[in-house]
């Protein structure tokens, strides 16, 4: 009898799309609150593209550089962990060994079960120090090409989406005009925004489209009503 093949589909949010979802989360939400409270306070629509872009530059490159700095810092931080269970399977080796045992004993297997992936890991050093920092430490190697690649990512995501609030008022002269077009585009835009960083990351889609959307609204009412009223 034929049988039909098992295929499981599961969905790992890979740390370019996570880097994605940050930069253009925050690109969409940040200059778009921006503007709208710029709106609140000037007539220009000029002058909201000018602060506007001049916003966007500088939250793109500290973003990034954010990015950047806490790839390094789990590159480096793995790297430390490892030297130490280096050094750890060999001047502490039956501490190591038990240690081993009791994460394979977590799951189940009996110290019968256990004792020959114990004996056979202590043959291999370094899988046994791939293994601890596995399944001890709960660290997986990083790419070495991360912190740029992550740096680069998220600046580029805060830039689009920062464009998409900024893009009505290069099209009018005055600001409260650009404000109602800003509005409908950009809310239209966290809405598709949200729903495809649902699709990604496994919750709801439509629950995730309508958080994202409402947080991006709310963020441009109180940037408009503080500038309304400080002006």
């Amino acid at each position: 009898m034929p049988t039909v093949p098992h295929l499981e589909s599961h969905f790992t949010a890979s740390e370019t799309v996570r880097d994605i979802v940050i930069g253009m989360s925050d690109g969409l939400t940040v200059p778009f609150a921006l503007a709208a409270g710029l709106t609140g306070a000037v007539a220009s629509a000029s002058i909201v593209v000018t602060a506007g872009l001049a916003e966007m530059a500088a939250g793109s490159i500290a973003m990034g550089l954010g990015g950047y700095l806490a790839a390094r810092s789990d590159a480096e931080h793995y790297a430390s962990e490892y030297r130490r269970e280096e050094r750890e399977v060999v001047e502490k080796a039956d501490i190591e060994r038990q240690e081993v045992s009791d994460i394979l004993k977590s799951y189940g297997l009996s110290d019968e079960e256990a004792l020959p992936v114990v004996n056979a890991l202590s043959r291999r050093p370094k899988q046994w120090v791939e293994f601890m920092m596995r399944f001890e430490l709960g660290l997986e190697k990083p790419d070495p090409n991360r912190a740029l690649a992550s740096g680069l990512t998220i600046g580029s995501a805060y830039t689009a989406g920062g464009l998409i609030p900024l893009l009505p008022y290069f099209f009018v002269t005055a600001a409260a005009e650009g404000l109602w077009w800003s509005v409908g585009v950009t809310l239209g835009a966290l809405f598709v925004f949200g729903h495809i960083k649902g699709r990604f990351t496994g919750t709801r889609p439509l629950r995730s489209a309508l958080h994202t959307t409402a947080i991006g609204g709310v963020a441009a009412a109180f940037a408009f009503a503080i500038a309304r009223l400080v002006g």
